[in-house]
């Protein structure tokens, strides 16, 4: 990303880019996500996250549905400059092959319990492995 549109400190990045994502998602596949970066530093070392949330009715706002309800909420976590290139490489290889299935899978299983309940998936870079975790949340 480039530098007049970074709010990070100089010695962090994102790991991926905007075109990673939609490449490895596809167009048919960016519509239904929402897309984000994390400006701010935090002390998770999760680098991609995913997220859906079920298409509910709620009682407020006179039950309309928010814009993010139904769909895919995206979201990179940065790290230290010089970790960057080799997290970027395995992120591409092994998280965004598994992020597309898990967003194609979400979309098709809108009408089944599956899709009833909040759902995450988190990847971090660990020892030069991806690695992943899912969650889910009923309520």
């Amino acid at each position: 990303m480039p530098a007049r549109n970074r709010h990070l400190p100089r010695n962090m990045s994102w790991p991926l880019t905007p075109t990673d994502i939609r490449t490895a998602l596809g167009d048919a596949l960016m519509d239904a996500v929402d897309l984000s970066f994390h400006e701010h530093i935090s002390g998770s070392e999760v680098l991609l996250s995913a997220i859906w949330h079920p298409m509910t009715r709620s009682n407020y706002d006179y039950g309309e549905l928010p814009d993010w309800w139904g769909k895919v909420q995206v979201s990179v976590g940065a790290l230290p400059s010089h970790e960057r290139a080799r997290a970027r490489e395995v992120l591409r290889e092994h998280a965004l092959p598994a992020l597309r299935d898990w967003t194609a899978e979400a979309l098709q299983r809108t009408g089944e319990a599956w899709a009833l309940h909040t759902r995450h998936r988190h990847w971090w870079v660990e020892d030069g492995r991806v690695h992943h975790c899912e969650h889910t949340w009923e309520g």
